[in-house]
């Protein structure tokens, strides 16, 4: 299955672990307990510094893309934590849905800075806490047009809380990406909400060299406003709407994490013209110290 969706990443597995070798010459501190798709709230410790590199495939009815992409992540303090992340695309779409793809990083050809901040954490026991995180964030395009609309730069504001335990785990959270007009253009802007269940099996509790795995599955709707061309909006000012489901894995041994997941859609309420989606997969190497 996976052989045939990344058939051209398989040629960037040398550049894959060139990039992840250069890591390890960095201090750095793992995320470590988030999700794949959906928002979350764990932030760097102070000092700390993260790497991940991610292979990602988005499917539709009549195009696939691949895309690789690069996290770099720092935290200033124990709650607030810059990201730059950037792409290399292998195949884009020549008509994109637009979405976020994930919590950090895009889906599309976007180079995107942000900003995290934990607002608020609760620690009520040994290895249990509340806590909401707060997301701003800008991106350039490395693309001209998509979607047959030019694209501009984008902000993008979202939310999540959540709850975490050496077992359990759950987060909530919407946000909200808003393109810029370009050249009388303008890519519709997304509203999106995700939600999160997370469950780490008793077999895992161990200390390393013991493996650690957490199970997730990951929820995400979108509802994507249309293009406007000269101000006026394309086709209607309805939305469309999208609804994908999956399941996600977050493997942590050592000094190495690795996450990797697939979502489909079970909902696509869309406006004319709009394509569908098959399916979008992804998967994340994380190194740290």
């Amino acid at each position: 299955m996976i052989s045939k969706i990344f058939p051209k990443i398989s040629l960037n597995i040398g550049y894959f672990k060139l990039i992840v070798l250069l890591a390890i010459s960095g201090t750095a501190m793992a995320q470590g307990h988030g999700p794949l798709y959906g928002l979350q709230t764990p932030t760097l410790a102070k000092g700390g510094v993260d790497l991940n590199v991610a292979g990602m495939s988005l499917g539709t009815e009549t195009e696939t893309s691949y895309m690789l992409r690069y996290l770099f992540s720092y935290g200033i303090t124990e709650d607030l934590q810059i990201n730059l992340t950037t792409p290399t695309m292998i195949e884009r779409l020549g008509d994109a849905p637009r979405t976020r793809g994930n919590s950090n990083m895009t889906a599309n050809g976007d180079i995107e800075a942000s900003l995290w901040y934990r607002f608020f954490s609760n620690a009520f026991g040994v290895g249990k806490r509340f806590e909401s995180t707060a997301i701003v964030g800008v991106s350039a395009p490395t693309d001209d047009v998509r979607g047959q609309a030019n694209v501009g730069n984008s902000l993008h504001a979202a939310i999540s809380t959540g709850y975490a335990s050496r077992t359990w785990y759950g987060w909530i959270g919407g946000g909200y990406q808003y393109y810029f007009e370009k050249r009388g253009e303008q890519l519709g802007d997304l509203p999106y909400a995700s939600a999160v269940v997370g469950y780490r099996p008793n077999i895992f509790m161990g200390d390393y060299p013991k493996p650690d795995w957490r199970i997730f599955i990951e929820s995400l709707a979108e509802f994507p406003g249309n293009n406007k061309f000269n101000g006026q909006l394309d086709l209607s000012d309805l939305r469309s709407t999208k609804v994908l489901v999956g399941p996600s894995f977050l493997g942590l041994y050592g000094a190495w994490g690795i996450s990797f997941g697939v979502m489909f859609p079970v909902v696509q309420d869309l406006t004319l013209w709009a394509v569908k989606e098959r399916y979008r997969l992804a998967i994340n190497l994380s190194y740290w110290l």
